[in-house]
């Protein structure tokens, strides 16, 4: 009985894990409207260090998770990038993600 009870916990945590590594793209736009300042604007060029700012609209979800993960970590050095990763945690990660790769060409 014990070992059985054990095993469900083991299993519950497993689950609840795996469903924190997808995102809700209706949570991600919800904490996507400062990315959309930059990122949305049709030709918009960073002032200082002059590029072009990419849209992320259609972009691989993973891709994002790990940019947002390698800013938030200092391997990314854009100092607005890094203030904005910052604070994000995994679930936001995945949410903001989630959204723009649902988002198409927005």
């Amino acid at each position: 009985m014990r070992l059985t009870l054990l095993c469900l916990a083991a299993l519950t945590v497993g689950i609840s894990s795996n469903a924190l590594a997808e995102g809700d793209p209706t949570a991600g736009r919800k904490k996507a409207t400062t990315c959309l300042g930059c990122h949305a604007v049709e030709g918009y060029r960073n002032s200082y260090p002059s590029y072009r700012v990419p849209k992320l609209g259609g972009q691989k979800a993973s891709y994002i998770v790990a940019a947002l993960k390698a800013y938030k970590n200092g391997e990314r050095s854009h100092p607005t990038m890094r203030a904005q990763a910052a604070y994000l945690s995994e679930q936001d990660m995945q949410d903001i993600a989630a959204y723009f790769a649902e988002a198409g060409e927005e």
